[in-house]
């Protein structure tokens, strides 16, 4: 039974992004056999309370016998797991929980607690978030050829676009994420043949040497909303705003949530950013122009930070991947203290990416930069995701969540 419950940590506590469930004790005798994931809420002397990842909450009753292992984030089985004693438990720790339920259906006699630590997981997201940004590319999808396992993306950021061959293997994870929701977490395994011609995309891989190929072991896809106007009314009671969208002509209401990413951008850092744009068009539309123009522009960053954008980007002179490619625009806005819908008033101009939403009906911002009027007076027919879309395909957790 240990082995059954390895293939389920696989599953549910290997990776973050994997939906997790609970299967609470129901009306059944005491000697059913059930399991539950989530999150230690508090730890006692002779039992754990767990927030279940399906909703509620259940009470693991420890023994003796019972059996408490700590594996890392990742392993697809118990090989590497070290055993722990009750007192190591902590609350914000990923267990499994396996036992024999009781009729109150919220409480288990724990017979194995398997344990992912709360630092593992942090230290394995940052890893990801690392990685993402090392050997990822996002932007929007161009064509789909299914039979030859290529997705063509145009990936640009502050130059101009550049046409990226993402292939895909039969090892590659490919994910979706759900209409309704701003949650990487919630993205769910999903075929190629579902992702479209305008879908965004982000994946990441081995890149080519000159960075117009990447052999993708994970994608992630979705179909978001591009938004870019100055806000009309504010409705703080319902966590709201309304836009007028100059890209679409009309106005839409925008919700936020917990999970909306929410930056505004300082006026200087703003015009800057717009000088770049400008330039980067060229007057022949060329891609001098991105290099010509503020090309080491200094930028002032939080803590009275000074630096060039390729170097706010982590980009140098030298080499690595992409060193000589257009600045990062998610590790520069990464920098920027996160906002909240009180940072916002009427009449700001705003670039959202948003889910698709139903209808005509409320969207909810997925990533919101604020402060962008020089940036829309000049370049007015640059989509927001040209601009936000690897950051708001990024991996879970804001500012480069992990996506494992």
């Amino acid at each position: 039974m240990i082995l059954l419950a390895a293939g389920f940590l696989v599953l549910t506590l290997a990776s973050p992004s994997a939906s997790a469930q609970s299967t609470p004790a129901g009306p059944a005798s005491d000697a059913s056999i059930v399991k539950a994931v989530g999150v230690i809420k508090s730890v006692q002397p002779d039992s754990i309370t767990v927030t279940a990842e399906s909703g509620g909450e259940v009470t693991a009753k420890l023994a003796a016998t019972t059996k408490i292992l700590r594996v890392p984030p990742g392993e697809k089985d118990l090989k590497n797991a070290t055993p722990l004693q009750p007192q190591d438990l902590q609350p914000g720790d990923r267990v499994l929980v396996r036992g024999q339920g009781a009729p109150d259906a919220y409480t288990i006699a724990a017979l194995a607690v398997i344990v992912m630590k709360q630092s593992d997981v942090s230290a394995k997201q940052q890893r990801d978030r690392e990685d993402w940004q090392k050997r990822g590319v996002g932007g929007l999808v161009n064509k789909v050829d299914a039979a030859a396992g290529t997705i063509t993306i145009s990936s640009g950021g502050f130059g101009a676009s550049k046409s990226v061959a993402v292939h895909v293997n039969k090892d590659t994870i490919l994910r979706r994420y759900a209409p309704d929701s701003v949650k990487f977490d919630d993205a769910k395994p999903a075929p190629l043949d579902q992702i479209k011609v305008g879908d965004q995309v982000r994946a990441r891989g081995a890149r080519s040497q000159d960075g117009a190929e990447l052999a993708a072991e994970e994608i992630v896809s979705g179909t978001f909303r591009n938004i870019a106007g100055t806000i009309a009314a504010i409705d703080a009671a319902n966590s709201s705003f309304t836009v007028k969208d100059l890209i679409a002509k009309t106005t839409v209401v925008v919700k936020v949530s917990a999970d909306s990413q929410m930056k505004k951008l300082p006026a200087e850092m703003a015009q800057r950013i717009a000088m770049r744009l400008k330039g980067g068009a060229g007057a022949n539309g060329d891609a001098a122009g991105a290099q010509n123009a503020s090309a080491q522009s200094s930028l002032p960053l939080p803590g009275g930070d000074r630096r060039s954008y390729d170097s706010a980007a982590g980009r140098g002179q030298g080499g690595g991947p992409g060193a000589n490619g257009p600045p990062d625009f998610q590790r520069l806005l990464s920098r920027l203290p996160n906002s909240t819908l009180a940072d916002l008033q009427k009449n700001d101009a705003v670039m959202i990416v948003s889910t698709d939403g139903a209808g005509s009906g409320a969207v909810t911002a997925i990533t919101l930069l604020a402060g962008v009027d020089a940036i829309l007076t000049a370049a007015p027919n640059r989509s927001a995701y040209s601009l936000l879309s690897p950051w708001s395909l990024n991996t879970s957790g804001g500012d480069g969540e992990a996506a494992q």
